[in-house]
């Protein structure tokens, strides 16, 4: 019976890295739209979102089987608890990907007037954050998931610069202040994007501990 429910544990870690590399793709996709003002990936990326949404649904079927059939105890318990916080969390970052896309549909007419200084690196930073978060939940990596925490900070200064220099370029002319906005709208989005593996890695945290951070509030 416990050989059974250690396959299921580790089909149900497959799952969760499945679905991170799906939103690694998204943002992927979403980032070099974006930078390319390529309109057909951005759709794509739109598009993606259904498929994101469907893992979601399907981890949690997983999730909510081997809670009903297993009644797992203990640490079992946490992993599981700790997976179903940690896809809502994914697929949210699934729709800001979606979200990103969107605009950059929105901004196809004309060349970007604002160069993109910190968007990038932002992407970057929260893919990286991202694919740590699952690697620390799958290999019970205390260190690595604590470290993904203490990133979030970088991502938020890359946000402050870029809106600095947005807000600069709206000051300088106000003809581009609405795509300067739009633009701030998507660094936003990737702020939002480290504070959802932030939240991720928060519950590895507490998958391995059986602490949380809220428990200290």
């Amino acid at each position: 019976m416990r050989s059974r429910f250690d396959a299921q544990l580790e089909n149900l870690n497959n799952e969760l890295v499945n679905m991170g590399a799906m939103i690694e793709t998204a943002i992927g996709n979403a980032v070099k739209a974006l930078m390319h003002k390529d309109v057909e990936l951005a759709k794509k990326a739109i598009s993606y979102d259904t498929e994101i949404d469907h893992k979601e649904r399907e981890i949690e079927g997983d999730c909510l089987k081997l809670l009903l059939q297993q009644q797992p105890v203990a640490g079992d318990l946490r992993l599981i608890s700790s997976a179903l916080k940690m896809i809502t969390d994914m697929e949210r970052v699934g729709d800001h990907a979606s979200d990103i896309s969107e605009i950059v549909v929105m901004l196809k007419d004309k060349p970007y007037q604002a160069k993109l200084k910190q968007i990038p690196k932002m992407a970057e930073e929260t893919i990286k954050m991202l694919n740590d978060c699952v690697d620390a939940f799958v290999r019970k990596d205390l260190d690595l998931a604590m470290d993904v925490i203490k990133r979030d900070d970088v991502v938020d200064d890359l946000f402050d610069e870029e809106k600095n220099s947005l807000l600069s370029v709206i000051r300088e002319n106000a003809d581009n202040g609405e795509e300067a906005l739009d633009l701030l709208m998507i660094a936003k989005y990737f702020e939002r994007i480290g504070d959802h593996a932030t939240n991720i890695a928060e519950w590895v945290v507490f998958s391995i501990t059986g602490e949380h951070k809220e428990d200290n509030m």
